[in-house]
């Protein structure tokens, strides 16, 4: 059987067509239609006929940004704001008039990485994307591991720092508040008062206020991925997203989450995505 997957991203939608031996059969990219639900599941359904033509036997896996209920079925917590609340798997079923199984970006890059990524090798694979957003999936055996209600892998909204940063999720201290792409660039202005994005702030070794703000963000990320550590005692942790480019973490990271650690022994790999931008897309290929 063929295994078609597609990625619903925030600018780009891309689908990606696989034989049995995983070989690319068809790819292609579109623009993602903006703040319209209506379109969005139109661009999608397109794409998949365009994608599947004269092929009938074929599993279908969506990524998408955000997560399904499983009381409602609906999306929730997406930044894909005209997402929220739809039906978005039912109605591409309907649409479709076929099975589909559906899965957060987070989840998709983590199966991505573990079954035909950097992570191979691994039985128990944490998934991390950095970016816009922090969020996780967790892989066991090649198999998808959500929870009991959706949230499996969710570390970017555990407590960091009790009475902390406010999150868009009602809460405080979430560890995205202070580690990813957006509050990294919002505490770089606390510190210096200039207004300068993540690939600026990350050349600006000179600046007086540098050290101060990459010894806190890497001891953010230790706390947090230290916890994640204790907790599941991965095989691995696979980083994606924009902000897994930066060379530090893998060296002066890893040994401040080394550090934090509940351990004598801490030996966990922290490694880089192999797939890129395309993880996505070939994780929704291997959803079940």
């Amino acid at each position: 059987m063929y295994k078609l997957g597609v990625d619903l991203g925030g600018t780009k939608i891309e689908a990606v067509l696989l034989d049995q031996n995983f070989n690319v059969i068809k790819r292609k990219r579109i623009p993602t239609p903006q703040n319209d639900y209506r379109k969005i599941l139109d661009s999608i359904s397109s794409l998949v006929m365009d994608i599947s033509e004269n092929i009938s036997d074929y599993s279908l896996g969506i990524c998408t940004p955000g997560a399904i209920s499983k009381q409602t079925g609906l999306i929730k917590n997406s930044n894909t704001q005209c997402l929220i609340g739809k039906s978005l798997k039912e109605d591409l079923e309907n649409k479709l008039d076929k099975k589909i199984s559906m899965e957060n970006d987070a989840n998709c890059f983590a199966l991505a990485e573990a079954t035909l990524g950097i992570a191979v090798d691994f039985d128990l694979v944490f998934g991390v994307i950095l970016g816009t957003g922090v969020g996780g999936g967790i892989v066991i055996n090649k198999k998808l591991y959500s929870g009991r209600t959706n949230i499996g892998g969710e570390w970017g909204h555990h407590t960091l720092h009790r009475n902390g940063n406010s999150c868009y999720c009602g809460k405080t201290g979430c560890v995205e508040t202070y580690i990813s792409g957006p509050s990294l660039e919002k505490h770089w202005t606390q510190l210096t008062g200039k207004h300068q994005h993540l690939p600026e702030i990350l050349t600006s070794i000179d600046n007086e206020h540098w050290d101060k703000w990459k010894n806190e963000f890497l001891e953010n990320l230790g706390y947090g991925l230290a916890n994640v550590i204790d907790i599941l005692d991965p095989d691995a942790i696979v980083l994606g997203g924009g902000l897994s480019n930066i060379d530090f973490l893998y060296t002066e990271g890893k040994k401040l989450i080394y550090n934090q650690v509940f351990s004598d022994l801490v030996d966990t790999p922290i490694l880089k995505n192999k797939l890129g931008d395309s993880a996505g897309v070939f994780g929704a290929c291997m959803l079940d």
